[in-house]
């Protein structure tokens, strides 16, 4: 089976896509593109789909670049391959050849893009993260590079839909700590239980931060399960792990 590429018109002519599972190389509850180094999928099965993805976005494999992702507000720059990787959720670089992947199964992959400076930068972005500053934070580490914020394309990719994210009351309170407007992004769900639209909350910040244009490929991993890993649904159905989709772009 061929990799499935979801690309947008906002970061073209870079090369860049959100993988979906198809293609891959890793089966059972991993079934297709795994990418996640940190799941109990066979090590040697996931440098494989990695292998892929690299060769999918036309780079070497140690130039596919990833972070040691920790739901923060980090961003790291980058400049080529990390022997260790920094504890961060967001990379940014402005070095032709290397390619940025941001691993995700739910939360929000957000791919930037200022083709005009030749920067470029990748965010994972949950909830956590994107409340306390990771989408802006990557705005302004693509600044330092060169970037100008109007110029700057955010695109999200697959991610849980607000139909699919239900939540309780706390984190409710939680986001209306930060900002009482925030409560536009949560409906009422069953009890006293909310619906959160974290990619319509993504899409808020992202407006905020000032960049050109933004928006949201429209897909719902959780409620797509053969083309999109989800923990939710993962843990809904009680299998014991979960794969990881990547996204990523290069200059």
């Amino acid at each position: 089976m061929t990799l499935e590429i979801l690309t947008s018109d906002l970061l073209t002519p870079l090369r860049h896509g959100f993988f979906t599972r198809k293609g891959g190389a890793s089966s059972g509850i991993f079934a297709g593109l795994n990418c996640g180094q940190g799941s109990s999928d066979q090590a040697e099965i996931v440098s494989i789909n990695r292998t892929r993805v690299a060769d999918a976005m036309a780079v070497s494999k140690p130039n596919l670049v990833s972070v040691h992702q920790v739901h923060s507000a980090e961003v790291a720059t980058v400049d080529g391959p990390l022997n260790d990787k920094p504890k961060a959720d967001a990379m940014v670089t402005a070095t032709p050849g290397v390619a940025l992947g941001i691993l995700t199964a739910d939360c929000q992959p957000v791919l930037f893009a200022d083709a005009q400076a030749g920067v470029i930068g990748a965010a994972h972005a949950g909830w956590r993260g994107a409340v306390t500053g990771v989408l802006t934070r990557t705005v302004e580490a693509m600044e330092a590079l060169g970037a100008d914020r109007k110029n700057i394309r955010a695109v999200i990719g697959p991610c849980i839909s607000q139909r699919a994210y239900e939540v309780g009351p706390e984190l409710l309170d939680d986001f209306l700590i930060e900002d009482q407007g925030n409560s536009r992004f949560f409906a009422a769900g069953r009890g006293d239980r909310y619906m959160f639209d974290l990619p319509g909350f993504g899409l808020q910040k992202l407006r905020e931060a000032g960049v050109g244009e933004a928006s949201w490929t429209g897909h719902c991993t959780y409620s797509d399960p053969e083309r999109f890993y989800s923990y939710r649904r993962t843990t809904h159905e009680g299998e014991a792990d979960y794969g990881r989709l990547i996204a990523c772009i290069r200059l």
